[in-house]
C-alpha cells in the first residue's frame, strides 16, 4: 500500500507514529555536519507538512499546516529563532 493509499483509510495526526506515513517522500532538508542527525519532512497530500526525527524514523511525527510551517520559516529566516542556537 502506498502513502497516498494510506492517507486516504487512515487519519493524518499530530504524534503519530512516522512509519504509519510510509518510508518514501521524505527529505532532509536541514542536513549538515552533524553526523546524520537532523530533521526529516514529508509534504503530505493535503498540503500539510511531516516532521519526523532521522535518528528516530518510527518516532512520532509531527503535523504542521501550511501556514504553521510558512510562520516557522519566515521566523527562522528573519532570526527569531536565533535563540535555539545558543
Amino acid at each position: 500500500m502506498n502513502r497516498i493509499e494510506h492517507q486516504s483509510y487512515s487519519p493524518v495526526y499530530n504524534g503519530m507514529p512516522a512509519r504509519e506515513l510510509g518510508s518514501e517522500g521524505w527529505h532532509k532538508p536541514w542536513s549538515g555536519g552533524n553526523g546524520g542527525n537532523c530533521l526529516e519532512a514529508m509534504k503530505l497530500a493535503d498540503g500539510r507538512v511531516a516532521v519526523r526525527q532521522s535518528t528516530d524514523p518510527d518516532g512520532p511525527a509531527l503535523i504542521y499546516t501550511p501556514d504553521e510551517m510558512n510562520a516557522f520559516i519566515q521566523g527562522a529566516k528573519a532570526g527569531v529563532a536565533d535563540f535555539l542556537l545558543s
